[in-house]
């Protein structure tokens, strides 16, 4: 199977993909979730014309002479009315978030009016709507002010709750069972054998899958003995996990065991190979409902891999309006030369900064061996070099990937 370009494989592995199904959440339990359907507000907000101050329901027009006295005839504040009607000549005692009472146009400040017993003097005058917040200031009844594909932060949910929903539909987290593979594997905090290394990339991939909004679900180190595989992705399917994530032993070397194990259970496969440095062996399928991403085992690979494919695999299954994958491309200005590129696509560890004028500058680094995870550390951004790119020089703009 020959190489195919990252476009065409992120068509085929979305292609298909549906939202997971609904279920509705109190607000409170709600935060960081994506929205499953449009809301609508269940009420008109302010519901009633509103005073926005402290001070005093007025008729505008008695306001213009400061030597007149105004009769205050009663207080209100929030949360009561006024049954009566204001006359000319008259005024109320007004808080704020009260409602304005029938017969006043507009509000005095306190700070703006000097009070003798019940008389009142205006030692400024108002305008006809002065601090009223009329009804439906901030949003009708039937309003949709929340749209599927949201996400749900503190302004979200306090919108809601302004609008009277006291639960709301949203997404079912995917579940992403993680399978690393290959005898060389130990967990972390065990003592490896001697040709043995710690495996780091399911810890990372795990965080990865929670900071995009699913569950993962850990299916261990299988060794390369096709039973052990085939139980753990057994468990992934009776456990009806979205997607099945494999972290190495999807080439095609005598102990690349993953894919012989998938096409016996039956997956559909999808592509195999990708135009791009770092992330060549990258598998996509589909196991029943099940999606099937297999990630090459080399650690800075991996994680570059689920940055482009992963993500946007559960931004679509979660129905993201603006998916977070598409978030962190953008352009600064190369303080390197860069040798011209092959036929792959490649993302280079750079690291970022501002120049005296205040523009975003780059800088790769000078090693980019792909086994090198504590430089992917370091690093602010993956420079992004498309297939049989020219040379560029220092000073010329390039795409990048913001990691930060």
């Amino acid at each position: 199977m020959s190489l195919i370009s990252i476009e065409e494989a992120l068509n085929r592995l979305l292609k298909d993909v549906n939202p997971t199904a609904s279920e509705s959440l109190p607000l409170l339990e709600a935060g960081e979730r994506v929205l499953a359907q449009d809301v609508a507000a269940t009420r008109t907000q302010p519901p009633f014309s509103a005073s926005a101050m402290d001070g005093y329901a007025v008729k505008a027009a008695d306001t213009e002479d400061p030597e007149r006295a105004l009769k205050v005839i009663g207080e209100v504040a929030a949360g009561h009315n006024f049954d009566g009607t204001l006359q000319d000549g008259e005024a109320l005692r007004i808080f704020t978030g009260a409602p304005v009472p029938a017969g006043a146009d507009a509000i005095l400040m306190q700070e703006n009016a000097r009070r003798d017993g019940d008389n009142l003097f205006c030692q400024e005058s108002v305008t006809v709507g002065k601090f009223i917040r009329p009804a439906g200031l901030d949003f009708q009844e039937g309003q949709i002010l929340l749209k599927a594909g949201a996400p749900l932060g503190f302004r979200e949910l306090s919108l809601a709750g302004a609008m009277n929903h006291a639960s709301l539909p949203v997404r079912k987290k995917p579940v992403v069972a993680i399978l690393a593979n290959g005898d060389e594997l130990v967990e972390p905090g065990q003592t490896p054998g001697p040709n043995q290394i710690i495996a780091s990339n399911q810890v990372g991939i795990a965080e990865f899958v929670k900071n995009c909004g699913g569950i993962p679900m850990m299916l261990g180190i299988a060794p390369d003995q096709p039973e052990e595989i085939t139980a753990r992705v057994k468990q992934a399917i009776e456990a009806k996990a979205d997607v099945l994530v494999t972290l190495g032993g999807a080439s095609v070397g005598d102990h690349d065991l993953i894919q012989d194990v998938l096409g016996a259970e039956g997956m559909e496969l999808g592509f195999w190979r990708i135009a791009m440095r770092p992330g060549k062996p990258l598998m996509a399928g589909a196991l029943g409902p099940m999606k099937v991403l297999g990630l090459p085992g080399n650690p800075v690979s991996s994680l570059v891999c689920a940055l482009l494919f992963l993500g946007p695999l559960l931004d679509k299954m979660l129905g993201r309006s603006v998916p977070l994958a598409n978030q962190g491309v953008t352009k600064a200005t190369l303080t390197a030369d860069l040798p011209a590129n092959d036929m792959r696509q490649d993302y280079l560890r750079a690291s970022l900064s501002t120049d005296a004028q205040g523009n975003l500058t780059t800088e790769p680094f000078g090693k980019q061996d792909s086994s090198m995870l504590a430089l992917l550390t370091k690093a602010d951004a993956l420079i992004i070099r498309p297939p049989h790119a020219p040379a560029a020089s220092a000073g010329e703009k390039v795409e990048l990937l913001k990691l930060r």
